[in-house]
């Protein structure tokens, strides 16, 4: 008597729980959606956020996780100056409650400073949770001498350098040097922040 032998069944992983995209046009509603179930609807006000006001996000630094078809996480990368010296400053970082338990913080920091290495950037800064931030490279070591244009907690200035010496001797305010967004979509950007 032969022994039935068990079929082979393929083993196939079920797809990845979030994909991590470039930003487009139609995540915006859901991106500042997102961003104000996170941060309140005060965030508007916050001293970073006077770095980004009507400039546009770095190219190619502004991501997106979408699970399910829903936009569940979101990262950018603006361009600054850290008292005379090129840097970028990420974020805000934000990721849907409901889904923090999947890695998507972490994978959407992860591939935000690995494109913007790729990209030829030297530093980039953030304002954020030391011990979070740490094992990604962010430290208070090179920031001692910087501010911001408001009011901020000094142990929360977080600096990773990807060429070393980038921010070695900076000194001064941090202030933003990106693209100014066209004038249109800097006025409804306003208007929808006001609303």
């Amino acid at each position: 008597m032969t022994a039935l032998r068990k079929p082979q069944v393929a083993l196939t992983s079920k797809a990845a729980p979030f994909a991590i995209r470039a930003e487009r046009a139609a995540d915006v509603a859901a991106r500042e959606a997102l961003l104000d179930a996170c941060f309140g609807e005060n965030r508007h006000g916050r001293t970073c956020q006077r770095l980004r006001d009507g400039r546009a996000p770095a190219a190619g630094l502004a991501l997106s996780a979408v699970h399910e078809g829903t936009l569940v996480g979101t990262v950018r990368l603006w361009h600054v100056s850290a008292g005379g010296r090129p840097a970028l400053v990420l974020g805000p970082l934000a990721v849907d409650p409901a889904c923090r338990a999947l890695g998507i913080g972490a994978a959407l920091m992860y591939q935000a400073l690995a494109a913007a290495r790729a990209r030829g950037h030297a530093a980039v800064i953030l304002l954020g949770d030391a011990p979070y931030y740490a094992r990604f490279g962010f430290s208070t070591e090179k920031t001692g001498e910087l501010a911001l244009p408001g009011p901020f907690e000094r142990d929360r200035l977080l600096a990773v350098e990807f060429t070393d010496g980038a921010l070695d001797g900076a000194t001064g305010m941090i202030v933003p040097t990106g693209a100014a967004l066209p004038k249109r979509r800097a006025t409804r950007a306003l208007q929808a922040h006001a609303a």
